[in-house]
């Protein structure tokens, strides 16, 4: 299982409710989560899908949202 993290420009729960199907549709349900009370409003993705950091971008910009891939640790 491969886990990304992205910065991102989602800031409630409303925000999460926009971007839960496209993300769901990338990634799984249940296989990410978004950390609101982190500055950087961090979003991890857990994911046995062989997806791509470019793939989880992708679906934010479908939802109107902004992400920006966090380097690996």
């Amino acid at each position: 299982m491969e886990t990304l993290k992205f910065k991102t420009n989602i800031k409630c729960s409303g925000c999460i409710a926009t971007v839960t199907p496209f993300l769901n549709e990338v990634s799984g349900q249940d296989s990410w989560k978004v950390d609101l009370e982190s500055p950087d409003k961090v979003l991890v993705v857990d994911s046995s899908r062989a997806i791509s950091g470019a793939d989880v971008i992708e679906a934010l910009q479908k939802a109107g949202y902004r992400a920006e891939e966090l380097e690996k640790s």
